[in-house]
């Protein structure tokens, strides 16, 4: 019986690896990148714009070369690395934003396109089929969130455009810098903040920072400042034309802060003096308007 036993057993386990190996997975639509294809050359270069920085560039041959053009850091260059190279290669680049983009390339001596700009389908329309389609990296940065829902969530605050809160900002000079709104979802804050400029001269931006302060010493000293920066801004907006408002969204880790401080945003204008400034109270912070009702994905 028992040398039945194990008989039995073999075959049941030879014929459980015979339908295993006559089994192929196969990837829903979803789950596939389908690439763009290119043409590349030994003496031309192809050049491709990315709506953000390439981070990450990976070649599937030696027949390819590829680098970040010099100077311009959402620009990556792809040459042949031999003449008449045969078949098909390919290659990937990821984007800071978070964006997986794939290729193929053949070899073509005169290449019918030398300088492609991506789609930017992430700030055109985030809930559009085609963005959706798309895939995304996990970024450490965004908390665990997909580029695609972090956008999404900006894009409808920007759409949207309620002012919850109505009496934190600044206002010198022709200028109104406004907080309207303080939003989260996840572990990831989302601040709304309009710009207008009132008068006749436009408003360069040299840079825009945010700090924790203590209350009592953020207006005479640099000391006790600690910088939080953003890790997404819906918009790099640089310059606020004359007579003309703009509103961004800026994206921050959650955090907290003790009461006896605040959280400041300053605005400083290139070549001028029309500095804008003003504090956010911890209770904005903890008092942010949840988003769980955004149609996200």
């Amino acid at each position: 019986m028992k040398h039945l036993s194990f008989a039995a057993a073999l075959a049941l386990l030879s014929f459980a690896e015979a339908q295993a190996q006559d089994t192929v997975r196969t990837f829903s639509q979803r789950q596939v990148v389908e690439p763009c294809r290119v043409e590349v050359a030994f003496s031309k270069t192809l050049h491709i714009l990315f709506p953000s920085e390439a981070v990450y560039v990976d070649l599937g041959s030696l027949d390819l070369i590829a680098d970040k053009a010099d100077g311009a850091r959402n620009v990556v260059r792809v040459k042949a690395a031999k003449q008449g190279f045969e078949g098909e290669t390919n290659f990937s680049v990821i984007t800071a934003d978070g964006c997986f983009y794939s290729f193929t390339a053949v070899y073509s001596e005169n290449p019918s396109r030398l300088n492609i700009e991506m789609e930017d389908w992430l700030h055109k329309d985030p809930y559009s089929d085609f963005a959706n389609r798309q895939m995304y990296i996990r970024l450490d940065e965004l908390s665990g969130e997909t580029p695609l829902t972090v956008n999404r969530i900006m894009y409808t605050i920007l759409r949207r455009n309620v002012r919850d809160i109505k009496s934190v900002g600044s206002n010198r000079f022709g200028i109104e810098v406004l907080l309207r709104g303080v939003y989260v979802h996840g572990d990831l804050f989302y601040l709304h903040v309009s710009m207008r400029n009132r008068s006749k001269v436009a408003f360069d931006i040299d840079y825009i920072r945010f700090k924790i302060c203590d209350k009592k010493t953020a207006r005479r000293t640099a000391v006790q400042e600690t910088f939080v920066n953003p890790v997404r801004v819906f918009d790099e907006i640089m310059r606020v034309d004359a007579e003309a408002m703009i509103r961004n969204v800026f994206v921050f880790r959650k955090f907290t802060i003790p009461d006896d401080k605040v959280l400041v945003m300053e605005v400083y204008e290139r070549n001028g003096g029309r500095h804008q400034r003003f504090e956010i109270e911890n209770s904005r912070l903890v008092g942010a308007r949840e988003m769980d009702e955004l149609k996200i994905e």
